[in-house]
């Protein structure tokens, strides 16, 4: 009933409009939102890197319907690639296929990924395609496997999420390819037919997909907020000898600040994904809505950050 609720508050426009214009929704969200244009990105990049921190920015708005919407999502991811660059910032880019027009034509998302690759390329700047839920999931390995990764090697990479059960077998095979893997842990809502049910299984399966990424894989992206998990990374890399500059933690804007400053110190690269757009409060909500506990979760990230200040 919750997920139910947080959906359809999330496609009523007269609340986006109400709640895009009002003080204190705005200062909330902005906590795990970096505001709704380019300039207010740029402004929080600076700041991570200052910190000593990379990022990775992600222009809201995916599942496009049309045509000229995935296109005009392809130019702005342009713009976003120039700005990095004229800005001479540490960051890369995470790119939705949905919002590049999967579904409205895979040609069309093709030759729209190709546009920010290129444009990537010449700039000398990295593309990460992000993965969403499972019914993309073939879809966009097969694309990436494909075309994008033959031609643009390691300027592009994509993301598995441990929570399904394929993920073993593609992260085998992605390692095999020599494709860059950002490893999540998935926070869509999925069917227990196709994904782990229980949180402990998930977490055992990151787990062994970090290890196995890290120890072979070529640069992994070890996206997680779970202390105990950073802990098991960092005990395996100390073990195994691997270097820090083998590969990187990655969190979420906003979440768990206090555990990203503690990663930098103990001198770990760390890489922010940074959201940011006009479509920040169907972002939000959506994000809830596929995985309730999340509002928990965010929550309990903020309050555990308070009480160590």
């Amino acid at each position: 009933m919750l997920r139910a609720g947080l959906l359809f508050l999330s496609e009523q426009p007269s609340i986006f409009r109400f709640v895009r214009a009002n003080g204190l929704a705005k200062r909330l969200a902005s906590r795990f939102v970096a505001g709704e244009n380019l300039d207010s990105a740029v402004a929080a990049v600076r700041n991570l890197n200052s910190h000593g921190m990379s990022a990775s920015l992600d222009l809201l708005g995916e599942s496009v319907a049309a045509e000229h919407e995935a296109r005009e999502a392809s130019r702005m991811i342009v713009q976003v690639l120039d700005r990095i660059a004229g800005e001479r910032l540490d960051c890369n880019v995470s790119v939705k296929l949905s919002q590049m027009g999967l579904e409205v034509d895979p040609e069309l998302c093709a030759g729209n990924m190709r546009l920010v690759l290129d444009r990537a390329r010449e700039l000398g700047i990295f593309v990460r395609v992000d993965m969403e839920g499972s019914a993309f999931t073939q879809r966009t390995l097969e694309l990436f496997e494909r075309q994008l990764l033959p031609d643009y090697g390691d300027g592009v990479g994509v993301v598995i999420q441990s929570y399904l059960y394929r993920s073993a077998r593609d992260v085998e095979r992605l390692i095999g390819l020599g494709a860059r893997v950002r490893l999540c842990k998935g926070a869509y809502n999925e069917p227990p037919a196709i994904a782990f049910p229980s949180k402990g299984d998930v977490d055992l399966n990151f787990a062994e997909l970090m290890e196995k990424l890290l120890e072979r894989g070529n640069y992994p992206a070890i996206a997680t907020h779970d202390e105990a998990l950073i802990s098991r990374g960092r005990r395996f890399v100390a073990e195994g000898g691997i270097g820090a500059e083998r590969f990187e933690f990655q969190m979420l804007y906003g979440v768990r600040r206090d555990l990203q400053a503690e990663l930098v110190r103990a001198g770990l690269r760390l890489r922010v994904y940074v959201p940011f757009g006009t479509q920040w409060y169907p972002y939000l909500m959506r994000r809830l809505a596929e995985r309730p506990a999340n509002i928990a979760f965010v929550l309990g990230s903020v309050l555990k950050e308070s009480a160590r200040r």
